[in-house]
């Protein structure tokens, strides 16, 4: 009797060995198949549903011979405490994405963001296009108009032109355009009032002034060196009372009839814009300036130019005087040699 128990212990001792091999080796594979990437075909993105089960995603992705395993991923998920925590999103697939990550990612809310830009130096109406040529956006103003837009984002009465900041911001897909100006206007009515509280020496005296010159500076120069020199320029001429003369306010207010040519007659036709015909600054902006211009303006060059001419390299001449200011037009945009400065 004794020998049969020993036996029989013996037996029970190797079936738990052997039983613990198989539990050592199933956990082995499926730590293995929740650390081998995903199979690189069906897309770049996985879509999680609102309300939407770990095993319907894991299932789906599956189907599309994504993943080899879902039913090992699903206990992997329930080891580590993942199993029912998931949020509804997008997320990003790459060629390196493990179901471990993946899940992971469904934990946290890591859904996948795009890069839509507000550019500089656009117009409000240039800036909601690129908007709209996203492929992630949902376009939701296309028959909105400036008030209206401008209603809905809680400034009513406060012109689009000029009040969004310029910059890149990250979206998830299907995120509206409102959405997306939302953002801008806030940020850009935030730094205004940061750099507003810190303005230097000659600044506008109006908060609103600030953002309209500052769109006249974004177009008339790329160049951060230039940009207090332009917004010198322009305060020195309203200081004076003379037109401030901007050739981009006139192609601003021609709109749709600029055929890509200044002419002229372009100068003589009166608009609201206009600052060859009218005194002061033009009603609203005319563009989306930057940070750089807004900062431009609000500290702007303590200098006493009145002119700047382009030379034709992105860069301007400067000048106090007429007479200054008509020798470098003769040389920079007449081309006469005689008439130019070393």
């Amino acid at each position: 009797m004794p020998r049969v128990g020993v036996i029989t212990a013996r037996r029970l001792g190797t079936a738990l060995a052997l039983a613990c091999c198989i539990v050592v080796a199933t956990l082995s594979w499926i730590g293995h198949q929740a650390a081998t990437p995903l199979q690189p075909i069906g897309g770049d993105s996985v879509e999680v549903l609102p309300g939407q089960t770990l095993a319907g995603v894991l299932n789906a992705l599956s189907a599309e011979g994504r993943l080899a395993h879902p039913g090992a991923i699903r206990v992997w998920a329930r080891l580590t405490g993942r199993g029912d925590r998931i949020v509804a999103g997008e997320y990003a697939i790459t060629a390196t994405t493990t179901p471990a990550r993946l899940l992971a990612d469904f934990a946290a809310g890591r859904v996948r963001q795009y890069a839509v830009r507000v550019p500089e130096g656009a117009t409000f109406r240039e800036a909601l296009a690129a908007l709209w040529a996203s492929p992630v956006l949902r376009a939701t103003l296309g028959g909105a108009s400036d008030a209206q837009i401008m209603a809905a984002l809680g400034s009513p009465g406060l012109p689009a032109e000029g009040w969004f900041l310029p910059d890149t911001y990250f979206v998830t897909r299907g995120q509206s355009d409102l959405d997306v100006l939302r953002r801008s206007h806030a940020a850009m009515r935030a730094h205004l009032d940061a750099l507003w509280q810190r303005r230097g020496p000659g600044a506008p005296a109006v908060m609103g002034d600030a953002v309209t010159l500052a769109s006249l500076v974004e177009k008339e120069t790329g160049r951060d060196d230039e940009r207090p020199l332009v917004a010198a320029v322009l305060l020195n001429r309203l200081r004076l009372g003379m037109p401030l003369q901007i050739d981009s306010t006139v192609i601003y207010g021609l709109g749709a009839h600029f055929d890509g040519n200044l002419h002229r007659r372009d100068l003589r036709t009166p608009t609201p814009h206009n600052t060859y015909t009218q005194r002061g600054l033009p009603p609203t902006p005319i563009a989306l300036p930057s940070l750089a211009s807004l900062r431009a303006v609000l500290h702007p060059a303590a200098v006493d130019y009145l002119y700047f001419v382009a030379r034709g390299d992105g860069s301007h001449v400067f000048s106090s005087s007429l007479d200054e200011h008509n020798r470098a037009v003769d040389c920079y945009q007449r081309r006469r040699a005689e008439r130019c400065r070393s």
